[in-house]
C-alpha cells in the first residue's frame, strides 16, 4: 500500500493503536510549544539528538565535529509527530524521512519545516505501509518514545528492522515495565506533576529490555546492551546511568 496524503485519518494498521491516536491527535496542534503537552518531549529533545548523532557518527566512520557531520545519511524516522527529531537531524545533513500515522502531526510537521525553510520528506502512513511500498532500506532507522504506543510491539519491531539495511542501525528509546517507571512516568509525570496529559502512557504497554532484545533479536538484529536514561526533575536535564528501571535506549546493528 502505497502512501497518499489523502490517506483516512485513522490508518488500518498492526501497529497503530486506535485509542493512542485519538489521544495524540488532540495534542497535534501543540507540538512545537516548548512550554505545552510535548514539554518532556522538548527536554529531552537535546538529550537524544546527541545520543543520536554520537552514535551514527562512531558506526559511520563520520567526524562529529564536522558542519555536516550527518550528510549523505538516509535516516527513517517512525512516528515523527511534529518533526522534533527530523528538524534538527536534516541540519547536521541528513536525508530525513519522517512517518507517521497521524495526518495531523504531520501537517504540523510540514508547517512548521517550510516556515524553517528545511527539506523533510514527511510521509503519511505505517512502517508496514512502508515496507509494502517497496522503500529501500535506511541507514538508521529511530524508533524513539514509539514502541510504547503502537498495537502489536513484536511485528512492529520486525517491520522497523527490515527498513535497516545492511551494516545500518536501529536506535530505539522506550520505558521500562517497572514500578518504578509506573511511579514516576505514570503517577509522577501524569497526575502530580501534570507534565504530560493523564492516560499518555500505559503501563501494561511499557517494554521489558529482555523482551526488546527478543524481538530485535527476530528482527534479524544485534542488539547492544541497553543504555539507561535518567531525569534530574529539579534541573529538568537528562543523563546516562545504569538504571534501566525508567527510561532506556538500545541500539541494534544489522551485519
Amino acid at each position: 500500500m502505497a502512501y497518499s496524503e489523502t490517506a483516512p485519518e485513522h490508518i488500518s494498521s498492526v501497529s497503530v493503536d486506535p485509542k493512542e491516536m485519538e489521544s495524540f491527535a488532540r495534542m497535534a496542534a501543540d507540538w512545537w510549544n516548548p512550554s505545552g503537552k510535548f514539554k518532556p518531549l522538548h527536554v529531552m529533545n537535546g538529550f537524544r539528538i546527541g545520543f543520536i548523532k554520537e552514535t551514527l557518527c562512531e558506526h559511520f566512520h563520520r567526524d562529529p565535529n564536522a558542519d555536516l557531520p550527518l550528510k549523505g545519511l538516509r535516516l527513517l524516522d517512525i512516528g515523527c509527530g511534529g518533526g522534533l527529531l527530523c528538524e534538527p537531524l536534516t541540519r547536521l545533513g541528513a536525508n530525513v524521512i519522517g512517518v507517521d500515522a497521524l495526518e495531523k502531526n504531520l501537517k504540523t510537521a510540514k508547517t512548521h519545516a517550510r516556515q524553517m525553510g528545511l527539506d523533510i520528506d514527511y510521509r503519511h502512513g505505517t512502517i508496514e505501509q512502508l515496507v509494502a511500498s517497496g522503500e529501500p532500506p535506511a541507514d538508521a532507522v529511530l524508533n524513539m518514545e514509539v514502541i510504547e504506543h503502537v498495537a502489536n510491539p513484536p511485528d512492529f519491531v520486525k517491520d522497523c528492522g527490515a527498513m535497516v539495511r545492511e551494516g545500518g542501525l536501529m536506535i530505539c528509546s522506550t520505558i521500562n515495565r517497572t514500578m518504578k517507571a509506573f511511579t514516576l512516568a505514570i503517577v509522577g509525570a501524569e497526575y502530580i506533576m501534570r507534565w504530560l496529559p493523564k492516560g499518555t502512557h500505559h503501563y501494561d504497554k511499557f517494554i521489558k529490555p529482555d523482551e526488546l532484545r527478543l524481538w530485535l533479536n527476530d528482527a534479524g538484529l544485534s542488539p547492544d546492551d541497553p543504555i539507561g536514561m535518567s531525569l534530574n526533575p529539579l534541573t529538568q536535564r537528562w543523563r546516562f546511568s545504569n538504571d534501566l528501571a525508567i527510561n532506556y535506549v538500545t541500539v541494534a546493528r544489522r551485519g
